[in-house]
């Protein structure tokens, strides 16, 4: 069975872990020049660097479809830079992961495979997809809704210790980010992480740097551009976050049961 997943950040890469770990063969795709944010955890990083590992997996930059389905062969993840799926009717995957968490769909289609499912809110399932995993924090985390929508986007950050919006730096003008601290830095609030525009980005709360945009990035203001983990443990900036864990068990349950696969353990 192969699956292609629509973005490579974060949240996408802790559902390609769980797929790839239960024996299910994925691709990826992601803009030419990634935004993710917690990079050190983000398969998208293979576009930029050629290779990148989270949790000893492998993924490396594939430049077309042929290439991506040699380095499956050879138990690496390929990852395309095709932001608009156009390796899709080539792969002719078995299913289509949307997890590029734009809040809305963005051209993935119900008949673009056999089981298509889109993660958190923007699809509804029987429309444009055949099941929606929930992304927000809380309650419903990573579950599988195969009749509706996920909640709808609140624009406020989930709690981690404590904290929610404050943990979100933004880029404070328009302009190209330049980048000041690496992910992994000990942080104070005030501490200046990165600037805009020539405007400083401050850090708002005491913490690690999970997450932060790449030097040189084009940014507007308010844009999402690095992230603070108030609970001070460096080693969460290199593993999949809890959250991603558990989309990604969600993705693989719809992926089951949609797919018929969970009829062989019967």
């Amino acid at each position: 069975m192969l699956v292609v997943i629509r973005g490579a950040g974060d949240i996408a890469t802790g559902i390609a872990l769980r797929l790839w770990r239960a024996g299910i063969r994925v691709a990826m795709t992601d803009l030419e020049k990634p935004t993710a944010i917690r990079r050190t955890v983000a398969f998208s990083q293979a576009i930029v660097r050629g290779e990148a590992v989270v949790e000893t997996v492998t993924a490396k930059r594939a430049e077309a479809p042929a290439q991506a389905l040699e380095l499956l062969k050879q138990e690496t993840i390929p990852v395309l830079a095709d932001p608009e799926g156009a390796c899709i009717p080539v792969l002719r995957p078995a299913a289509v992961v949307d997890a590029i968490l734009a809040k809305k769909n963005l051209g993935t289609k119900i008949t673009d495979a056999p089981v298509v499912i889109g993660v958190g809110p923007g699809f509804t399932a029987g429309e444009d997809c055949h099941a929606v995993v929930e992304t927000m924090r809380g309650h419903y985390l990573g579950r599988a809704i195969y009749q509706g929508s996920a909640q709808p986007n609140t624009g406020i950050p989930g709690l981690i210790g404590g904290f929610a919006g404050e943990r979100v730096l933004r880029a404070p003008a328009d302009g190209v980010f330049h980048q000041f601290l690496d992910i992994g830095a000990q942080v104070k609030m005030g501490d200046i992480a990165a600037e805009a525009g020539g405007v400083p980005m401050a850090c708002t709360l005491d913490g690690v740097l999970r997450g932060i945009l790449p030097e040189g990035t084009p940014v507007h203001k308010g844009m999402k551009a690095g992230d603070i983990d108030p609970r001070c443990n460096m080693e969460h900036c290199y593993c999949a976050s809890d959250k991603a864990l558990a989309v990604g068990g969600g993705v693989l349950e719809a992926l089951l049961r949609l797919s018929g696969a969970l009829k062989s353990f019967k």
